[in-house]
């Protein structure tokens, strides 16, 4: 039976939205339900639906508006300040396991044996399938395992920035390399040109239309208007490169580019979401539908090696790269572990290769099956990583036992203390006050630089999950007066509560919420309270508005709203790490950074008002000589060895740092 268009596609809008509960009840990415619905109702599985024009089209669209996406989060700030992991390790595991793959092809041609034989272009194009990872899974299982700011989650973040950026040379270069040997330099030569000539003129010219456009569209105050000029600057720049002989995605791409340089980035954002996930979903869909399940079952051996096989081989490489860009055996696995599986790309990638005739359709079916069977497993396997990690890392224990005694050893003396989970903003703002209080603290990060700028300080915090059982042993929970929870994580939360309702049940625990929709939640896990910060602030709203309509209890609110605006000048700025790096680029906020003081810096034997921080728009909010922390004054005279806490914007304390210790 042939169905019309809109039976299309409303099969495959109900089978979307099937698959979608199903896999999100089991907390798995929707992209494997997609994936799966597609297989399901496939041409070589149930029969409902087969590839035509309206399932490619639809396709495409998912393909343009996801390259779209890219585009619009390409952060320049973002790139340079993770550059070692994004152009170093990135680049190094994109290139390594496209050249394996075409060593492994090669040697499997040589052997007859194999029956194998594929063209180096066919190798190179498959080695850029097989490069790319999942960021849809990889991201949300770090996301869930709160595992962002650790340091594998740092070179898993690199490298997938750097699989996003290496699409778009691929993009360009794989269709051409279906031509015949004697006129691919030609055909690649004269794609990169027009390349170049296509991405100048968006670009340049785009560059400097774009901004003006997009606010003369706003001005109009149409929220209609706005997504058609959306979807019309989309569509239009990969009708472009279409036309000079390019990929849509390529011009999507850079329309998000241009975009993103505008300060409607994040209107956009949330404009081209549903689109974005509908139609990437689709995609998802049709390329489940490629699968041919027969042909499967009869290779399932073939198959199963070309699961096993690149799987290990991406886990080994990128486990070896890590440990040569200096990561420890337990971080290089755990990223090994992480990205071993194929990914969304892979499937643009793929069929690009289809299209140029590169490799067999045999072939090519073989692959799709495993890549899209590394990805149902890969979820399975990274929760897992762990206790991968610590079975097979000699000296992955003592690493751990080194972490845990280094927090131990902070708190053994202290009693009565509170535990601090998380030392970002939150986290520091109450330090300073339970400080001032001369009330014992100790607090729990996974931002490495964050704990190194702030333990420089003085402050008492350590690298430590705050979700773990050992970390809050070690950090003294049975002699601690009460536990803090300052990040807004719901699931985290409820893990730590959980813990201490099994190691100290009578522990006072505060737990920071977004707003108040998991609230009882939090609460019945034995939160003693929960603080939700759009509650707060509306409870503000209503402080301010009876203040001015004159209630009785005017006074306390002045009371409140006049020591609140006495902490804010103690309180502001907070130590940088590296999840705050986007915060430089728009100098939105005020930081603090430690300067050690060196014998020959600059500041040694000046007094602090000698030196005139002031002018470049820093002060010193303390200093610390040895275990003794000194308010600064103008008559401070710094010594060799001293710890100056700088406060001020990115600029400002780069200057003030590099007046300190100019020789």
């Amino acid at each position: 039976m042939t169905l019309t268009g809109l039976e299309l596609t409303l099969l495959l809008l109900g089978s979307a939205v099937l698959g979608v509960v199903a896999f999100r009840t089991l907390h798995l990415p929707p992209m494997l339900g997609y994936l799966t619905v597609g297989i399901l109702i496939g041409p070589h599985a149930l029969g409902l639906a087969s590839q035509n024009s309206t399932t490619e089209a639809l396709a495409e669209f998912g393909v343009v508006f996801l390259m779209f996406s890219i585009g619009l989060e390409f952060s320049l700030s973002q790139l340079m300040a993770m550059r070692r992991f994004v152009f170093g390790l990135g680049l190094a595991q994109v290139s390594v396991t496209i050249a394996a793959t075409m060593l492994l092809a090669w040697a499997l041609g040589h052997r007859a044996a194999f029956g194998f034989n594929v063209s180096w272009q066919a190798a190179f194009a498959l080695g850029g399938a097989l490069a790319m990872s999942s960021t849809a899974i990889v991201v949300k299982m770090l996301t869930e395992r709160l595992e962002l700011e650790t340091p594998h989650g740092r070179k898993i973040i690199g490298i997938l920035l750097f699989q996003d950026l290496a699409v778009v040379p691929l993009l360009i270069v794989i269709p051409s390399l279906g031509q015949k040997p004697d006129a691919l330099v030609e055909a690649l030569l004269w794609s990169g040109f027009k390349a170049v000539v296509v991405l100048v003129l968006l670009l340049v010219v785009g560059q400097r239309v774009m901004r003006p456009w997009f606010t003369a569209v706003v001005k109009r105050r149409s929220q209609e208007l706005f997504m058609l000029n959306l979807l019309l600057v989309t569509l239009g720049a990969a009708w472009i490169t279409e036309h000079a002989g390019l990929s849509l995605a390529l011009g999507a791409f850079v329309a998000g580019m241009l975009i993103s340089e505008t300060q409607y980035k994040h209107q956009v954002e949330e404009d081209i979401k549903p689109f974005r996930d509908v139609l990437l979903g689709l995609f998802f869909i049709s390329v489940g539908m490629l699968l041919n399940i027969p042909l499967v079952i009869d290779n399932w051996w073939i198959v199963l090696v070309l699961v096993i096989g690149p799987v290990l081989m991406k886990f080994a490489l990128i486990a070896a790269l890590a440990k040569a860009f200096g990561a420890s055996d337990g971080v290089a696995m755990r990223t090994g572990i992480a990205l071993a599986q194929a990914g969304e790309f892979g499937f643009v990638l793929l069929n690009l290769v289809a299209n140029a005739k590169l490799i067999d359709p045999f072939i090519i079916q073989l692959v799709l099956a495993s890549m899209v069977l590394s990805m149902l497993v890969a979820p399975l396997i990274i929760a897992r990583s762990d206790q991968l990690v610590l079975k097979f890392s000699s000296n992955e224990w003592m690493m751990q036992s080194l972490q845990l005694t280094q927090i131990a050893s902070r708190t053994m003396a202290t009693q009565k203390h509170v535990i601090v989970a998380g030392f970002g903003r939150s986290g520091q703002h109450l330090a300073t006050l339970l400080s001032e209080e001369k009330v014992p603290y100790q607090a729990l990060d996974l931002d490495p630089e964050r704990v190194q700028e702030a333990q420089a300080a003085g402050a008492n915090v350590s690298y430590g999950d705050a979700a773990r059982r050992e970390s809050l042993v070690a950090a003294g929970i049975y002699r601690a007066s009460a536990l803090v929870i300052t990040y807004a994580s719901t699931p985290s939360a409820l893990k730590v509560l959980r813990l201490v309702h099994e190691l100290a049940p009578t522990l006072p625990v505060i737990v920071r919420s977004h707003d108040d929709s998991d609230l009882e939640v939090l609460r019945q896990a034995g939160a003693s309270e929960v603080v939700p910060e759009a509650l707060e602030g509306s409870l503000m709203l209503a402080s301010h508005a009876l203040v001015m309509l004159g209630v009785p209890l005017r006074r306390v609110v002045h009371r409140v709203q006049a020591a609140r605006e006495e902490r804010y000048g103690a309180l502001r700025g907070y130590f940088h790490g590296a999840s705050d790096a986007a915060d430089d680029a728009e100098h939105l906020y005020v930081r603090l950074h430690s300067v050690t003081l060196a014998d020959d810096a600059r500041a040694v034997g000046k007094a602090l008002g000698a030196l005139a921080l002031h002018e470049v728009g820093a002060d010193v909010t303390l200093i610390r000589r040895g275990k003794q922390r000194m308010e600064p004054s103008a008559d401070s005279v710094l010594e060799a060895g001293d710890v100056v806490v700088l406060r001020g914007t990115a600029e400002a304390v780069s200057r003030a740092e590099a007046r300190l210790l100019r020789r």
